[in-house]
């Protein structure tokens, strides 16, 4: 082959590559929870890419996606052991959704903060199944052969992440339902109002922050309409009063970023049913703060 045939063959798998980038990486996020991780994970499958012989190769987003789905259950498996050690809560590193709303699914399923947290606790083979039917849309078969197992047990995978999602989900809302919890709930923890808490909270709420050992998170979740309305209007007066707060969108929902003399301090978000407040994730570790508020600015 001439080093022009070796150009025209790199230059047409790097266009294959970016066209299923997207879609590799939603994956990717989606099992992994990190968007850190998942960059890495793509990094990886690219490097495959580029060594394999494409020559056979007819379908190459099907062909990224299994090894992107296999890398990341593998990584998965180990991370699991990792964050068995993290300090304090851990919760998903949030994505800014505003360019794709979907991250490269055909549906936003799979994507909300919530919903990530809740993955958490399937294994990773069932959280890969759950989220390349429901989010991506691939036929059973198909999923079946990424995860080399049978069509049965595919089914049956699927089948038990939705009877676990179901089970800890007491339905959704509409968006602007969402948005109107999320704005009354920032109301009442400003002023730290016991009787707004209690009032907007759901009888079993958990309050998560994710400092990743920072001083001022709380190291275990905070659990109950009670406990977590007295813990919020505890630290209302130190917290609130310097605090700068910004609206924004993050997994598809909106969210605040609230900040101190011009640095982001937390990201807050929440998950809501027609209950009230399910769940109330405060996002405070650096290192998924960080990486979140630089792509606001982009």
């Amino acid at each position: 082959m001439r080093a022009g045939d070796d150009a025209d063959s790199l230059d047409q798998a790097t266009q294959q590559f970016m066209a299923a980038r997207p879609q590799i990486f939603g994956i990717a996020y989606r099992i992994l929870g990190s968007a850190a991780e998942a960059e890495d994970i793509v990094q990886e499958a690219w490097m495959r890419w580029q060594n394999t012989d494409r020559t056979d190769i007819h379908e190459p987003t099907a062909f990224l996606t299994t090894i992107t789905t296999r890398l990341a259950i593998n990584f998965a498996q180990s991370a699991r052991v990792r964050r068995e050690s993290y300090v304090g809560p851990w919760l998903p590193e949030p994505v800014d959704t505003r360019a794709d709303p979907q991250l490269g699914a055909e549906r936003a399923e799979a994507l909300e903060l919530g919903i990530l947290l809740l993955l958490e606790k399937l294994n990773p083979v069932e959280r890969a199944a759950y989220i390349l039917r429901e989010a991506f849309d691939y036929p059973y078969k198909q999923i079946a052969d990424m995860l080399e197992t049978s069509e049965a047990n595919t089914r049956q995978l699927v089948s038990r992440a939705r009877k676990h999602l179901s089970a800890e989900r007491k339905g959704t809302v509409s968006s602007e339902t969402h948005r109107r919890l999320l704005e009354a709930f920032v109301a009442a923890a400003q002023t730290g109002s016991l009787a707004e808490l209690e009032h907007i909270l759901t009888e079993d709420v958990v309050s998560y922050a994710d400092g990743g050992g920072m001083r001022g998170a709380s190291k275990i979740p905070v659990v109950g309409r009670t406990h977590v309305s007295k813990y919020l209007a505890a630290f209302a007066p130190r917290f609130w009063p310097r605090a700068e707060i910004r609206w924004v969108e993050a997994n598809g929902m909106p969210a605040v970023l609230v900040s101190a003399e011009g640095h982001p301090v937390a990201l807050l978000s929440v998950d809501v049913s027609e209950r009230g407040v399910e769940r109330i994730m405060w996002v405070m570790n650096p290192a998924k703060l960080e990486p979140y508020v630089a792509s606001l600015d982009r």
